[in-house]
């Protein structure tokens, strides 16, 4: 049986200070706690309402339809609801390919990357403190099982790259294009916040790189974010296979 004060508490991990405070966060989905339950992250409870059958293979907890809409982030809550614990701070690495996010607000975006980085085998994202929270429920929602293979970290940006021993890349508008440009295999590729961009101060720490735009009269102002990170590193990764 789960108690009140339990289901108060799983309530109460909608908002980022309770989720600080306990350690812990939701994940809501059969196939996302499925795989997210396969990587090193701690799973500490399973919920689910009766008649769902999918997590069986789990330890669950049965509770009612009204708990459960209670407790969901979503307006349609899908039946299969986990409690995990946050995973314990780990040394920042730096080798290989790490991806900073200087003030990126949109938890999806910041989702989306999670994934990309596990897609392009990126495994440290650096963000700024002014970043969404990674445990945010829509971001857990969009990054799935990649939240358990990535280590996302929360520095003072400007401080962190200054400091920095790897090459740093900045994305802008008016950077070399980065089809013409020579990606190490070690580096630091910056992604700026959606409709700034990034900060005058990080861009000048870094060599400025850009998605090229073609058409005799191109009209998109710019890309998504998430967008741009994927066809910048699906770039950055063909180049220095070769």
């Amino acid at each position: 049986m789960v108690t009140k004060s339990r289901l108060k508490l799983l309530k109460g991990l909608s908002r980022k200070k309770n989720r600080d405070d306990h350690q812990l966060f939701l994940v809501e989905g059969y196939k996302s706690i499925l795989e997210l339950s396969q990587t090193d992250l701690v799973r500490q409870q399973v919920l689910v309402t009766e008649g769902h059958h999918a997590l069986d293979s789990l330890p669950t907890d049965i509770i009612s339809k009204k708990d459960m809409a209670n407790i969901s982030t979503l307006k349609t809550p899908p039946g299969y609801l986990a409690v995990f614990e946050m995973p314990l701070k780990r040394e920042i690495n730096l080798s290989g390919l790490t991806v900073a996010l200087d003030d990126v607000k949109d938890p999806g975006n910041l989702g989306t990357i999670i994934r990309l980085c596990d897609w392009f085998d990126v495994k440290q994202i650096i963000c700024s403190t002014e970043t969404v929270d990674v445990f945010n429920p829509k971001c857990v929602q969009a990054s799935m099982a990649s939240l358990g293979r990535v280590q996302v970290d929360y520095v003072n940006l400007e401080e962190f790259l200054q400091d920095a021993s790897s090459k740093i890349f900045t994305t802008a508008m008016n950077g070399v294009s980065i089809y013409e440009t020579n990606l190490p295999d070690h580096g630091i590729l910056v992604m700026g916040n959606e409709s700034a961009g990034i900060s005058e101060e990080i861009m000048r720490l870094g060599n400025k790189i850009s998605i090229p735009q073609y058409g005799s009269q191109p009209s998109t102002e710019s890309l998504n974010v998430a967008m741009a990170t994927a066809v910048v590193l699906g770039e950055w990764r063909r180049s220095t296979e070769k």
